[in-house]
């Protein structure tokens, strides 16, 4: 049978502590009104206070504290300092893996909006063709129709530099 362990009262009194040991992570403006202390073990102390940052309500600072047999109340340790929610925290929702999330319709538009894309993509390459000509067989590779207007140009004695080739096939 093992015995109940008392709250520290070293510990216990050590507000101060535990309040300092907060400053290291936080400002003081952000550290609130001074909660409880919570009993974890033998000689382990969690001082809670209330939190003061925007978004943070029901939330609690901590600061755990410890010390050896028989130590005063200068020969604390601080074991862990943090931000922890109360039963009255507001929460992130519980993580969903992916393929759960997606339901089947949401496939579905995201399937119609990328065939919508492509018959647009189609559209404006058909339309951009000179008439009577076959968009599925092109004539020339692209650097062959650039070498036939610099060879053009060349003769005409214009000036014409490759950006200037680019552009007008952009046109």
């Amino acid at each position: 049978m093992s015995r109940k362990v008392m709250l520290d009262t070293t510990l216990a009194k050590a507000v101060d502590q535990a309040r300092k040991a907060l400053l290291e992570i936080t400002d003081e403006a952000m550290i609130g009104e001074y909660q409880e202390a919570v009993n974890d073990g033998e000689r382990l102390v969690t001082h809670r206070f209330d939190v003061l940052l925007p978004g943070y309500e029901g939330w609690s600072w901590f600061a755990t504290l410890t010390r050896i047999p028989r130590a005063q109340a200068k020969d604390l340790t601080v074991c862990e300092v943090g931000i922890l929610p109360g039963d009255d925290a507001l929460l992130a929702p519980a993580w969903v893996p992916w393929a759960e999330r997606v339901r089947p319709e949401e496939m579905d538009a995201e399937r119609q909006a990328a065939e919508d894309a492509a018959a647009v993509a189609d559209g404006i390459a058909e339309a951009s063709a000179p008439e009577g000509s076959d968009n599925s067989a092109p004539s020339g590779t692209e650097e062959e129709s650039a070498e036939t207007e610099t060879e053009s140009a060349a003769a005409t004695d214009e000036v014409v530099s490759d950006e200037d080739v680019w552009d007008e096939d952009a046109k």
